[in-house]
This record gives C-alpha cells, sequence and structure tokens, in this order.
C-alpha cells in the first residue's frame, strides 16, 4: 500500500461538509504519523476501506446487517498485506462480503471518508477506524451470499437507508448518491 498516493488521494478529495472535511483532516495526518497506518496492528486505529454500492440507477444501496456490530451498514473492512491499493481492498471486500461478481468501482477518486470508533472485541482494545469509501455498481439481479462477518445482505431503496441505519456518515453518502 503506498502512502503517499493514500495521502495525493485524501489531499484531493472534496469533502460534502465541514465534519467530513474535519474527518479528511485527521485521516490525512494520521497517515502522515504513522508508517504502519494500514496494519490492523496499529491498535489505536488503522485505515480500513469500504465500498457503497449501488445500482445502475442510483436508487438502492447494498447493505450488510454486521454481525460483531449488530447494525446495517456498507461493506468493508481491513486492508490486507497483499492489498496494493484502498481500492482494491474494497473491491475485495465488497466480493467476499457480498459474494457479487460483477461488481465494479464507479471511479478511482475516494468517495467518502469516515472516522468512527470500533468497540473493543476479545482480541482487541478499543480502537478507531479511519475508513476510506470507494462508490461501486452491482446489478441487484446477481445472487448474494452473506458472509460469515454478517447476518444479512440486502439491497435497500435509497430513501430508506435511513431508517436502518440514521447516522451521520450513512445520511452523507445517501446525500452523495442523490446528488449524482
Amino acid at each position: 500500500m503506498d502512502r503517499g498516493a493514500l495521502l495525493e488521494e485524501l489531499a484531493r478529495h472534496v469533502a460534502l461538509d465541514a465534519a467530513e472535511e474535519e474527518m479528511r483532516r485527521r485521516m490525512h495526518a494520521f497517515v502522515e504519523k504513522h508508517d504502519d497506518c494500514c496494519r490492523r496492528s496499529l491498535l489505536i486505529g488503522h485505515i480500513t476501506s469500504s465500498c457503497w454500492i449501488v445500482d445502475p440507477q442510483r436508487g438502492q444501496a447494498l447493505l450488510t446487517w454486521h454481525k460483531r456490530l449488530n447494525r446495517w451498514l456498507q461493506m468493508g473492512g481491513h486492508v490486507e498485506l497483499d492489498d496494493a491499493s484502498l481500492l482494491e481492498a474494497a473491491l475485495r471486500e465488497a466480493r467476499e462480503e457480498s459474494g457479487l461478481e460483477r461488481v465494479h468501482p464507479l471511479s478511482p477518486a475516494i468517495f467518502d471518508v469516515d472516522i468512527h470508533p470500533i468497540p473493543a472485541g476479545k482480541d482487541e482494545p478499543e480502537h478507531f477506524h479511519y475508513d476510506v469509501r470507494f462508490l461501486f455498481e452491482a446489478d441487484p439481479k446477481e445472487a448474494l451470499i452473506v458472509s460469515a462477518e454478517s447476518r444479512a445482505l440486502a439491497w435497500v431503496a435509497l430513501h430508506e437507508v435511513i431508517e436502518r441505519n440514521p447516522d451521520a456518515s450513512m445520511r452523507r453518502m445517501v446525500a452523495k448518491t442523490a446528488a449524482r
């Protein structure tokens, strides 16, 4: 994973609002400070990569009911050592967590950034995910496969996403999708 390229991508990212801009600045500083910013072994937090998957008409988003966090979220997760980029990590996560084979990024540019706390687990302390998100597209007719990290997958109408998860980050991604 090329930290220099990530720093450039973060510098180019245009935030939707002041809250996202503050997270973009914090994330940029975090990446500058930590050579191992993408490694799960960095216990204070680490870069993660997610995918906001929409249908071709941009009227639905694919959500997963995350088993550990017990809530509806976009797919994504930790960066692996063999991931060449965060975009590649997001694509791997999309396929692993949904079973989709014909999912693809709509742009190599960052779609959204978010920093959020992750509660302590049996093998790790509470920490932060510095989540870099990309916009993907898939066909809702393609079969889905629920992964071990999830309880369910669902295509959700864009105007109903907030009913399932009212967090600011979900509102932001819905607003960005609606504006495209």
